[in-house]
């Protein structure tokens, strides 16, 4: 017996004095609503996750990868997609980026990413994601209820039995979300008040940046300014304490370091004994030398090996790094978050390189073996001129003729055809899955990805349906393609649920119900 045949069977036992409830229908809805409390989801996605890991410490090709998504209705559809083309969601998840809260999500309008925006709206965001992944999975389950349901009237039991194996079998649209906190939203108390909030809405990973939380600044832009070890530790001990109060035990942090860009500090940690954390981050500080003689009234000393030296400070009070330091502070970083409760490393880089990712990495590990990324497949990257460049460069190098290109204009799609270009593409289409082998990444994400796809689609339709094309713009170029490539949403009323409240009726009211899906929906044109 199927496991929602004997649900049933368990059901019809516990009400056999009422005449006025079905069992099946009972267990339909449980069925559709199987996660009732956002905690049921993250401790749900983190052993996701958790397999994933280990799939991946066996073998390298089994990487994952994530898509941002600043709405629940684009979470959802990007799944609804996922199942449709591969038939399982498995390696896929979803990306919140506090960039996107930031600029689309925030009371306050569009926001550069510099935590000014509510921080609520990223626990908000976790719950609205989940809200639409379990809308789908009870939109997805109703259409299977419904075939099974034609099935047995048809007589047809081997169609039946086939779709209760589907359902027995049934893979939920819910997966993990690495979802991310910014530098903490304030001190290692707000982290952690934050961070419970976000696993209640159902997060299982989150990621956690060493940037000063009030200076916090877009990993690929200027000005950014990291905190000590210690204080980032803080933190992440603030975050795994959350997961453990929580139940959540095998909830995963990805300790981003924003180092390789940072070439500012706003505190000079204090060292206890030579070659603490303390006195190993403040070695990086650019200092000068200076006696008590030549010191100016105010400044702050510091002794460096023997020598009385004077760290540089900024006239806004900050403190700056040795130039040329960023990559040995990314190691350091990366090591101290892994030794001291991180499971996840992510090193924001300024381009996809995976010689020079890889490179950091084969430092890391000589340290920790098993240490693995989350990469940022950034759109601030122009992938098309720095996949071009790195291909001139090699072959430069290898002495290959690269007289008929010039370097600096390799974005002119007057190269497009060209050798360079098709090799870079190629190197493009791989990057994902070479940087696994090679390079140690578990988990690739766009990080904006749909905040630019909605951009150019509406861009699309506006130019078209605003100018010549009218109304075709709109009939060829989206409802066209809708029908033709079988998008669940050219039927927009069954995907808000129509459908799901007429089968309620029909449970509650029986053959009164007032349905809307009717031989006059016009919904019904699509079949």
């Amino acid at each position: 017996m199927s496991n929602y045949q004997n649900a049933i069977t368990q059901l019809q036992e516990r009400l056999s004095q009422s005449q006025s409830l079905n069992p099946e229908h009972i267990v339909r809805m449980r069925v559709q609503n199987r996660f009732q409390t956002g905690l049921d989801i993250a401790r749900h996605t983190a052993s996701i996750m958790r397999r994933d890991i280990a799939a991946y410490d066996e073998n390298p090709e089994q990487y994952t990868q994530s898509l941002g998504c600043w709405h629940g209705f684009v979470g959802q559809q990007k799944l609804i997609s996922i199942k449709k083309h591969f038939s399982t969601v498995k390696g896929r998840y979803l990306y919140l980026s506090g960039w996107m809260i930031a600029a689309l999500r925030s009371e306050f309008g569009p926001l550069p990413d510099q935590s000014m925006h509510e921080k609520t709206s990223v626990p908000a965001l976790i719950e609205e994601l989940y809200t639409f992944l379990r809308q789908a999975d009870a939109w997805e389950l109703n259409h299977l209820y419904r075939q099974l349901d034609e099935a047995r009237q048809s007589g047809n039991k081997e169609k039946a039995e086939e779709t209760l194996g589907l359902i027995d079998n049934y893979e939920s649209h819910v997966v993990p979300i690495i979802a991310d906190i910014d530098a903490g939203f304030g001190n290692e108390e707000a982290t952690y008040l934050l961070a419970k909030k976000m696993i209640e809405a159902g997060a299982c990973c989150i990621q956690i940046e060493n940037q000063v939380s009030d200076a916090k600044q877009c990993g690929h832009q200027d000005g950014k300014v990291t905190v000590p070890h210690e204080d980032f530790l803080a933190k992440i001990n603030a975050v795994r304490y959350a997961f453990m109060e929580l139940g959540v035990e095998d909830g995963v942090i990805v300790a981003r370091t924003d180092s390789l860009g940072a070439g500012l500090t706003q505190k000079i940690p204090v060292s206890r004994q030579p070659g603490d954390l303390a006195s190993q981050y403040n070695r990086f500080l650019e200092t000068e030398p200076v006696t008590l003689q030549t010191a100016d009234d105010n400044d702050l000393l510091m002794k460096v090996d023997g020598q009385l030296t004077r760290p540089v400070r900024l006239p806004n009070g900050l403190f700056r790094f040795k130039a040329g330091t960023g990559e040995d502070r990314v190691v350091l970083d990366c090591i101290t978050s892994l030794q001291h409760g991180a499971d996840l490393l992510w090193i924001e880089t300024e381009k996809p390189h995976i010689g020079q990712i890889a490179g950091m990495v084969e430092r890391i590990r000589s340290v920790v073996p098993d240490a693995k990324l989350v990469y940022n497949n950034s759109p601030s990257f122009n992938w098309t001129l720095n996949f071009r460049q790195q291909v001139f460069d090699q072959w430069q190098e290898e002495g290959k003729a690269v007289e008929n290109y010039d370097r600096n204009q390799l974005m002119s799609t007057e190269y497009d055809n060209t050798a360079l270009a098709q090799e870079a593409d190629l190197r493009i289409r791989n990057f994902q899955r070479d940087a696994a082998r090679q390079a140690g990444i578990f988990h690739h994400l766009i990080t904006l990805p749909t905040y630019h796809t909605a951009a150019l689609s509406t861009d699309d339709l506006a130019k078209n349906y605003f100018g010549e094309d009218g109304m075709l713009a709109y009939v060829r170029d989206v409802q066209r393609r809708e029908i033709r490539g079988s998008i669940a949403t050219v039927r927009h009323q069954d995907m808000a649920g129509s459908n799901i409240g007429d089968d309620h009726k029909e449970y509650f009211s029986g053959e009164a119900a007032l349905k809307a899906s009717g031989k006059d929906n016009t919904m019904n044109q699509f079949g």
